[in-house]
């Protein structure tokens, strides 16, 4: 099913941005795109989608931006300490001149910047900032796939009312009547009477019963309707159904195969052909089902 979802926010300095893109798939396929540093943050999301979802190719991305800003500078006043101890035991008398403040600072590790990547407390609010964020992003996207499943919804029972019409048109019509099959079969033996071979009388009749037999749809339309039946109950029935119907739409194609394939009147081909059509909709249209 499709849909699509953003979802966005800040905790300063930093700025991020989450996109759900969903298409049709047989099964779940998540497919994800995190910045450096936040694969702990994407696979979270990823557990997430799993929970919620069923089927479907998923995109996410996380994008992540940094203000720009000065950096903090702080004093090392440890070590500053440590350093005028130091110089405070130099005697006096040696010819050294005394220290001055530039000097002391540019001592490396007295003066250090503080990055606020660093600061993991920080961290922790923006990966807990961004997780929430994922979970609006998706459950916006689970709204347009539930929307776009009770449009489906009503398509899905037409072509299943479609089909059942169908299953119906072929079990009345007059080519399956007890009269019209005798009066093929009676031709197919008088064709084969005329051909001025000596045929067995007995074999003839068991050859006639056999062929009434592979002709006939009855079992092929009793199954049919069972699966009409399903079909129709997988369609009212909420929660992630695809994969059922979409078995049920490979047994209906199976039944109509075999219904034309022993169609021995050409309006009961006609039937079964628009049968297939219908079939084939239907299974495209169930592709699109969780």
């Amino acid at each position: 099913m499709t849909g699509f979802a953003r979802e966005a926010g800040a905790i300063a300095p930093f700025r991020w941005a989450w996109e759900l893109k969903s298409v049709n798939g047989r099964t779940l396929d998540v497919r994800l795109r995190t910045p450096p540093g936040y694969d702990a943050v994407g696979e979270a999301a990823r557990r997430k989608v799993g929970s919620a979802l069923k089927r479907g190719s998923v995109q996410i991305g996380l994008t992540v931006t940094r203000d720009e800003a000065a950096p903090r500078v702080r004093i090392n006043e440890d070590a500053l300490r440590s350093l005028l101890d130091a110089l405070a035991r130099i005697p006096a008398a040696s010819a050294l001149p005394p220290p001055t403040l530039d000097g002391l600072l540019a001592v490396r590790g007295i003066v250090e910047t503080a990055d606020d990547s660093d600061d993991q407390e920080l961290q922790a609010r923006l990966e807990a900032d961004m997780l929430a964020g994922f979970d609006r992003a998706l459950a916006a996207l689970a709204t347009v796939r539930e929307s776009e499943g009770q449009a489906l919804q009503t398509v899905l029972s037409a072509q299943v009312d479609r089909i059942a019409e169908l299953t119906g048109q072929a079990d009345a019509h007059p080519s399956r009547t007890a009269d019209a099959v005798r009066q093929r079969l009676a031709a197919q033996v008088a064709a084969l009477l005329d051909t001025g071979h000596s045929l067995d009388p007995a074999r003839l009749h068991q050859e006639a019963v056999l062929m009434a037999a592979k002709a006939d749809i009855r079992e092929e339309l009793d199954r049919l309707r069972a699966h009409v039946a399903a079909a129709r109950a997988l369609v009212a029935e909420p929660g992630p159904n695809g994969r059922k119907l979409d078995f049920l739409a490979q047994e209906f194609g199976r039944e109509s195969n075999t219904l034309c394939a022993k169609a021995n009147d050409v309006a009961l081909s006609a039937i079964g052909l628009e049968l297939k059509a219908v079939v084939e909709q239907f299974r495209e249209q169930v592709q699109n089902v969780e």
